[in-house]
């Protein structure tokens, strides 16, 4: 599971694991993203990692429901105060911050992160994609209307030999630990 503030858990997944639906996720890769599209033919699995357009209050209350049906709340009181406090942190968000998009796919990120890390894990590799094209895989499964927007697509399986890529080919290059971190 991964971490969601406020646990709004404001994401979506579309999994690609079939030809025919890798061929429908390729259609966000065609024109000016074509550098992508052998990324998502060629692999096991693609993830579209989506995001909430908005979190109205019917959304909330189906969290708080299906919460309490979990169990999450010992208490009525309880209960009650985790859903104010959601509620303010996203008021904070769409009033005052005017960024309740940006802070839901800023959650979505965190789900991206804890799948990199946990296909790694398993001995999978991963390519994540910010280059793809958001209006055309909406429109595709539909996203918009069932209220979510495409983030980015992650294709996982396994590199093949002649994969210019790999770290014995072409080393990665990150900034010195001196420029990127501050120990205090």
């Amino acid at each position: 599971m991964s971490p969601s503030s406020t646990n709004l858990q404001p994401w979506h997944f579309v999994i690609a694991e079939t030809e025919e639906g890798k061929k429908r996720m390729a259609k966000g890769t065609q024109g000016f993203f074509i550098f992508n599209e052998a990324k998502v033919l060629n692999a096991s699995h693609v993830v579209l990692f989506c995001s909430r357009i908005t979190a109205d209050e019917e959304y909330m209350q189906k969290l708080l429901e299906s919460e309490d049906k979990d169990g999450r709340y010992p208490n009525d009181e309880i209960k009650q105060n985790v859903n104010g406090g959601r509620n303010v942190f996203a008021d904070i968000h769409k009033y005052d911050l005017k960024d309740l998009q940006h802070w839901m796919e800023k959650q979505v990120y965190l789900n991206i992160g804890n799948f990199l890390l946990g296909v790694a894990t398993l001995g999978i590799d991963a390519c994540p994609m910010e280059g793809i094209d958001i209006k055309v895989l909406d429109e595709e499964f539909g996203l918009r209307e069932k209220g979510f927007t495409a983030i980015t697509a992650i294709s996982i399986g396994y590199r093949t030999e002649s994969d210019f890529n790999t770290t014995d080919k072409t080393p990665k290059s990150r900034l010195p630990e001196d420029e990127i971190i501050t120990v205090l």
